[in-house]
Formats: C-alpha cells, sequence, structure tokens
C-alpha cells in the first residue's frame, strides 16, 4: 500500500510588485496556517518517507515549515522545478517517478493541478483545495507507477483547525 499526502502551498502575498510568480512570498497568515497544519500533521500521521516541493517560493517555504515540525531534515527535501506547473500531468509523472522503496510520501504544489489530481485519483470529490490544504490519498498497489483511483481519507483546510 503506498500513502500520499498532497499540500497546497500556504497563502502567498501579492504585496510585493516587479517579482515573478514563482518568487512571490508567503503572507503572514500562510506561515501561521502552515505552522497550524504541519503541527496537526505531527500529531495525527506518521512521518512520510520523502517530502516533495515545487521549486516556487511559497510552496518551498510551506514545505520547510512542514521539515521543521515533522522533523524531516531539510537536506532530504526534494525540490522539484516541475510541480511549478498549473497542469496535473507533472503532479502525475512525480507520483509515477516515486522511488518504490518510500511507501509514503507528502508533496507541495499548486491549486490546479492539486485539484484535479485529488478528484481523479480520490474517491471524494472536492470542489477546492484551499491554501495550506492537506489531501490524504492511499493506494492498494505496491508501485508508484501504477497507482490508479484510491482511497481519499484525509481531508484537511486550515478553516477546520482555527
Amino acid at each position: 500500500m503506498k500513502t500520499l499526502y498532497i499540500v497546497r502551498h500556504a497563502k502567498s502575498s501579492w504585496e510585493y510588485s516587479g517579482i515573478e510568480d514563482i518568487d512571490r512570498p508567503l503572507k503572514k497568515r500562510g506561515i501561521k496556517d502552515a505552522h497550524l497544519m504541519s503541527n496537526f500533521l505531527a500529531k495525527t500521521i506518521d512521518k512520510p518517507d520523502v517530502f516533495i516541493s515545487s521549486s516556487a517560493n511559497r510552496a518551498l517555504h510551506t514545505a520547510v515549515i512542514f521539515c521543521e515540525n515533522l522533523s524531516y531534515p531539510h537536506a532530504n527535501l526534494q525540490i522539484k522545478r516541475q510541480l511549478y506547473s498549473f497542469s496535473d500531468g507533472y503532479l502525475v509523472k512525480t507520483v509515477n517517478a516515486l522511488d518504490d522503496a518510500f511507501n509514503s510520501a507528502i508533496i507541495f504544489s499548486h491549486d490546479h493541478g492539486i485539484n484535479t489530481f485529488v478528484n481523479e485519483f480520490g474517491n471524494t470529490p472536492i470542489a477546492h483545495v484551499t491554501t495550506c490544504g492537506i489531501i490524504g490519498l492511499q493506494f492498494k498497489e505496491k508501485h508508484w507507477k501504477n497507482i490508479r483511483r484510491g482511497k481519499t481519507f484525509m481531508v484537511e483546510f486550515p478553516k477546520n483547525h482555527k
């Protein structure tokens, strides 16, 4: 069985002009939500085997906060530029390419790709994954490359923890 946690990056800031979208930082609210949700996760699950993040500043900062609160070494955090895409195709490719030695993974990515992925591969329809939302999926397959529709066992949003 394989377990996957998908985390949408925390709330980012639009207050800085002249910076590229990939460089947008987290808002204070985003930082608080990332701590809130990662502390919840730390009390709820076993630490995932691998952490993977989009290279976008907001996703990477969210991932670093989760690493800290789940005691995952920052040096082991994998950064994938291809996850900075608003297509679910790169998320699927990233999951399918996971090493089968990992039975669990957590991926930090972006809105559109996450919504499409969790609705295609989970069994619970989710209209919208909010910022810093966590979706947990379990798959019966032994190999990541073979995953099909799995079971959605976790749908957690910051508003439910405040």
